[in-house]
């Protein structure tokens, strides 16, 4: 009996510890986390999910939307048969983005904008959905437009996402301008990153090392939640650094 029970809680520590490394490699926490599963078996496991994977729990939540998100999707694809409207195509549009299909985002803003089109933001989304597929010629004048209206739009992002355009369409000195500006008022990662990338291709690495840590440096600080969804930009950070040559 006593050996059936030991058997039973080592499968049982096991598949703590499987769970506790697959949860790792997907949201990649700190390195030292990953030393705790492995050497603590399943106490460091439960540890590691106290800190780690309940916190989650909230992103886990975000995730859940993904369903009435698709399930919206469809109810407007068949609503714009019979009312192809711009506000119906412009919501679809926003849908898609979400889901990072930017493709099929981008032909619904081109739908959703007419020569009345007032309203800036399918302009501004619009914009990101081209910097997705890596058309970073046709979300220009896209950003132009909404930044020559409202520089702060979005809390500045859209003029984050010009200077990371003209960065990509051989405008060096119209990047280097804007980036200095939004740089000044916004401490986005992303924007941080693009700057970061973008002085890297002008070979000015010391620079580009510099924006690059700034994300990595507040890291200690940020919450819990936030360090979390910050995640992607801090890993992109910290290859970027990899790259860069020193001195």
């Amino acid at each position: 009996m006593g050996s059936l029970l030991f058997f039973a809680f080592s499968w049982w520590g096991i598949l703590l510890q499987g769970f506790a490394i697959v949860h790792f490699i997907r949201r990649r926490p700190d390195t030292f986390w990953l030393w705790i599963i492995l050497i603590g078996g399943w106490l460091g496991a439960l540890v590691y999910i106290a800190v780690e994977v309940v916190p989650d729990a909230g992103l886990l939540r975000q995730s859940f939307k993904t369903f009435p998100r698709r399930k919206r999707i469809g109810e407007l694809e068949s609503a714009i048969l019979d009312n192809p409207s711009a506000g119906n195509y412009e919501e679809l549009a926003d849908l898609y983005l979400e889901e990072g299909k930017y493709a099929r985002a981008r032909q619904c803003f081109d739908k959703a904008i007419s020569a009345r089109t007032d309203s800036l933001d399918p302009f501004h989304r619009r914009g990101i959905a081209e910097i997705g597929l890596g058309d970073f010629a046709a979300a220009v004048p896209d950003l132009e437009r909404v930044v020559a209206q409202d520089a702060t739009y979005d809390f500045h992002r859209s003029a984050a996402l010009l200077a990371h355009a003209y960065a990509n369409t051989g405008q060096p000195e119209k990047a280097e301008a804007l980036f200095r500006q939004v740089t000044q008022i916004s401490t986005s990662s992303e924007t941080y990153y693009n700057y970061a990338s973008f002085l890297a291709s002008q070979g000015r690495n010391a620079e580009a090392r510099e924006w690059a840590q700034r994300i990595l440096a507040k890291k200690p600080t940020m919450p819990g939640y936030l360090r979390r969804r910050e995640r992607p930009w801090f890993r992109k950070a910290a290859t970027l650094l990899l790259r860069l040559p020193r001195g």
